[in-house]
């Protein structure tokens, strides 16, 4: 029975829309449309000035490419579901959603780990900058990035596969993601479960305590600073960093491992939104409001 009922699922009801919501639509647009702007204009800035042809914004254009995947992975459909009266996605169409998203994830928590190993070495080892992010290293480390995220996003997507749905496929949330299809599946979800919390701790927790140790031995050295205005400058713009990070963090930490009763579907949406819809619209603000290069790139530019 369970068989047949999976082979008739064909499509998923999205409960995260009780109607038509105009209001909904105008907000994701203009999130969408910040988010395309502020990192369309990283990326175009560091493909285009020489003065940015460096480490730190070689990682900060990927970050920005990675940012406008997560909310392309999203957002559209979002706003399609917004205006219509009962909000689904296909049986497919969520199965890709959900590797993109999961894709995005993976390489975005190992991408700024590295990106606080490189503020690391600037800040607290400036003689060795050169030597230990050539070009050669910054590319392999991205690309681990990007399959890092890939491997990691093919396994819960293979597992999500198997898993089969008995009577109406509903999904408590707004999009595709894989805590909502455990909720809405009738089999065995046990190795689903087991490989969240394996990546949430490979995955999530590892480079995140690489990035607060990174950010700790920074602070070190800018309270070591001998002029105070030095100390506030980067004090400020690595507490703006690392504020944005831990953000993702938690938020991503929250909706991977959330407790077996799980969350309500607000607390879920709220969730959701904040680190792959919010966070990516802010990071490119975070990254570029107090830096000079990028601002002095953009006047040229403009």
């Amino acid at each position: 029975m369970a068989g047949m009922n999976q082979t008739q699922v064909t499509e998923f009801v999205l409960l995260g829309f009780s109607h038509g919501q105009p209001f909904l639509f105008a907000l994701f647009l203009a999130i969408y449309l910040a988010t395309l702007l502020g990192n369309s204009a990283i990326l175009s800035l560091v493909s285009l000035d020489p003065h940015l042809h460096s480490p730190m914004y070689f990682f900060l254009s990927h970050l920005s490419c990675l940012d406008l995947c997560y909310s392309s992975v999203t957002v559209p459909k979002i706003l399609a579901n917004a205006l219509r009266p009962q909000a689904t996605i296909s049986y497919g169409g969520c199965l890709a959603q959900m590797f993109l998203l999961m894709w995005c994830a993976g390489a975005e928590c190992a991408l700024l780990a590295v990106m606080a190993y490189d503020r690391f070495v600037a800040v607290c080892q400036p003689l060795r900058y050169g030597q230990a992010l050539r070009r050669s290293t910054c590319a392999t480390a991205v690309a681990g990035c990007w399959l890092w995220g890939l491997l990691d996003s093919a396994v819960h997507t293979l597992l999500a596969a198997r898993l089969s749905f008995c009577g109406a496929a509903r999904l408590q949330h707004i999009f595709c993601d894989v805590p909502p299809l455990l909720g809405a599946a009738c089999s065995d979800t046990r190795p689903n479960e087991l490989a969240l919390h394996i990546s949430s701790i490979f995955v999530g927790l590892s480079p995140f305590l690489l990035v607060v140790i990174s950010y700790l031995c920074i602070l070190a050295t800018v309270l070591g600073m001998p002029l105070a205005t030095s100390r506030r400058k980067a004090f400020s713009t690595c507490s703006a960093h690392l504020i944005v990070v831990s953000l993702y963090f938690v938020a991503a930490n929250l909706n991977y491992n959330r407790p077996s009763s799980g969350y309500s579907l607000a607390a879920d949406t709220l969730v959701s939104v904040l680190y792959c819809i919010i966070i990516p619209m802010l990071n490119p603000l975070v990254y570029s409001l107090r830096n000079q290069e990028v601002w002095g790139a953009l006047r040229k530019a403009v």
